[in-house]
């Protein structure tokens, strides 16, 4: 998410005809700027599966193939709750089957040993469902100053070992050291590795150390070296916020309000594009999109709910065809595109799989959750699309522990 992603303790991630477009809480980003304050003082199921996310052609149906729709639709919501104790109505949810995942914030973790037993008990919610493939539980664990487990690794920021002596050596370190930090709780995504390309010093990713390297090589290449490590240690990784905001101001953030970056296509394609393809062919899991409007491809939309960006930039010229997730739904940018059930079937119509309610409040993904199950209900999503996304997420929950 972006600094401010409506994640309110962070600072916040051909075929494009086939997908129409549509017409709360503190914001992610604002919460990485309190879990920065604080700081201060699985195996991949394969490369396919895991890089593509690919199909595997089974004699058996789909375990949601015998789901309820409503139950179909919460496998692509994710929950978040406020607080050190998850609310009844969470664990009633995933106990019904309509939750996907959850992610957790600083307010959520007092200390290791109790977030490690929430997760215990969130699992065993879902143990007592009818889905029994692993819900996805999602932090931060960037590095340097963005770290929801706090005090551990990966301890340097992206900035830091882009300037490091090896920086090969220290990317692969840190996304070892996220996913031993991560699976140490019982967590098995995280929201890492940035791949935005900082155009200047102090901007919106750099005055946080969020970005590799003002060079989409280097940058590229770190964030693969993170993947391949992370994700060979049994956490997925996503790759954020696509197509870039390396070339945001520091004033400009999608958690706060609309953003509009104006490189040109070539610019978006050679630059910030670039980054994330190395991902991408290192079989990065998932992408975050992010909420700014790239008028140079799409005038209208951000990436987040243009399918411009997510069928035909991330999918027809990256050839990504693993997870998509929102950013935070909340966020400031999507206040043109109503409530969150607006935003929710805007960004599924646009082609992204989970949908990010992050602002702490279960209410946001019990929304999302009812305006995507009537959207399938009455065929205003795209019935093949949606298949589409619950195998991808199936595909993805099933190399997760």
């Amino acid at each position: 998410m972006n600094l401010s992603s409506s994640r309110s303790d962070e600072p916040t991630a051909s075929g494009a005809a086939a997908f129409s477009q549509p017409g709360r809480g503190p914001s992610r980003r604002t919460v990485l700027a309190a879990g920065i304050g604080a700081v201060a003082g699985l195996a991949a199921a394969g490369a396919g599966a895991a890089g593509a996310g690919a199909l595997s052609a089974s004699a058996a149906p789909p375990w949601w193939a015998k789901l309820s729709t409503r139950q179909q639709a919460g496998q692509r919501v994710i929950f978040s709750y406020p607080g050190a104790t998850p609310p009844q109505s969470l664990l009633d949810a995933i106990t019904a089957g309509e939750v996907g995942g959850v992610i957790f914030f600083g307010e959520n973790i007092l200390s290791l040993t109790q977030i490690a037993d929430v997760v215990a008990q969130l699992r065993a919610a879902q143990a007592s469902s009818p889905i029994k493939e692993p819900l996805l539980f999602m932090t931060d664990q960037e590095g340097g100053y963005i770290r929801r487990l706090r005090g551990q690794e990966p301890m340097l920021s992206e900035k830091k070992i882009g300037l490091s002596a090896d920086p090969d050596a220290a990317a692969t370190a840190a996304g070892s050291g996220a996913a031993s930090a991560l699976r140490n709780v019982g967590m098995n995504l995280n929201l890492a590795p940035v791949l935005d390309v900082f155009r200047e010093e102090g901007n919106f990713d750099d005055q946080w150390e969020r970005s590799y390297s003002s060079d989409p090589v280097l940058a590229g290449r770190l964030g693969a070296d993170f993947v391949r490590a992370q994700q060979g240690a049994g956490v997925a990784a996503t790759a954020k916020h696509f197509p870039g905001l390396g070339a945001a101001t520091a004033e400009e953030n999608t958690d706060l309000g609309p953003v509009t970056l104006t490189q040109s296509a070539n610019e978006l394609r050679s630059v910030d594009e670039a980054a994330f393809t190395p991902a991408v062919n290192a079989g990065v899991q998932l992408v975050m999109t992010s909420w700014a409007v790239y008028p140079a491809l799409d005038a209208v939309y951000p990436a987040g709910l243009s399918s411009t960006f997510v069928q035909g930039e991330l999918r027809g010229r990256l050839g990504f065809g693993g997870v998509t997730i929102t950013d935070a739904l909340e966020a400031g940018a999507l206040e043109a595109f109503g409530g969150t059930g607006d935003r929710a079937l805007a960004a599924a119509q646009a082609g992204m799989d989970l949908l990010l309610c992050s602002a702490r409040d279960m209410d946001q993904g019990f929304d999302a959750l009812d305006s995507i199950t009537a959207a399938a209900q009455d065929h205003t999503l795209n019935p093949g699309h949606f298949k589409q996304s619950l195998r991808r997420v199936q595909s993805l929950r099933a190399g997760l522990f």
